[in-house]
């Protein structure tokens, strides 16, 4: 009885902490703005770099990686199985891209998925880290940098930690941002032209 609260408790806090719309909170509080009319209308801590500012856009990414690490951590103070500490990072992240605050309407989830990864496997911080960097030289491109240096952990997963689990699940847990950023990418597409423009940009602050 005490585990089945336990799973219950730990599946509905992980959902609303990943329902916690911090780039919408940090943009209204801030600036008095809806950060998902402006820009690329997503609410997360991109969006709020580009139109919030650098710090403000900081403070979500912190927060938003923290909402991940959270949940999971959760699950393991409450000793539940292994299963369920993938089953709450899932949830988190789902939380974080359909907020029950904002209508189910949320961000993409990359920022929560992070936080999910690095707390389950650690090992994989400074392999994305040095990856993310890499690809920040070569394309000046913050979003494509991490979302590239994001399949390193299912990498990580097996070579590493020596587990399935870990490389299922990180597959599918990337599928959840992958998906929603779709609209985005063609509407990047739309306005650079070219693949070529939209993947290679001039500078951090070149946005479509």
């Amino acid at each position: 009885m005490a585990d089945a609260l336990n799973i219950t408790a730990a599946l509905i806090c992980a959902y609303f902490i990943g329902s916690l719309p911090t780039g919408y909170l940090v943009a209204r509080l801030s600036r008095g703005i809806d950060i998902r009319q402006v820009g690329s209308r997503n609410m997360g801590a991109m969006n709020v770099f580009y139109q919030v500012g650098f710090w403000y856009g900081l403070l979500v990414l912190v927060v938003d990686i923290g909402k991940g690490v959270a949940a999971v951590a959760l699950a393991r103070f409450l000793e539940l199985p292994p299963i369920m500490e993938l089953v709450c990072g899932a949830v988190v992240v789902l939380g974080h891209g359909y907020t029950v605050f904002l209508r189910f309407r949320g961000g993409k989830g990359g920022a929560t998925a992070i936080g999910v990864l690095i707390f389950l496997m650690p090992w994989g911080i400074p392999i994305y880290l040095a990856i993310f960097g890499l690809m920040m030289l070569g394309t000046r491109f913050p979003t494509l940098s991490y979302s590239v240096a994001f399949l390193c952990f299912p990498f990580v997963g097996g070579l590493i930690y020596d587990s399935r689990e870990y490389v299922i699940f990180t597959i599918a847990l990337l599928l959840i941002p992958s998906v929603k950023y779709i609209p985005r990418v063609k509407e990047m597409y739309t306005s650079g032209g070219s693949w070529r423009r939209v993947f290679l940009r001039r500078g951090v602050k070149d946005r479509f």
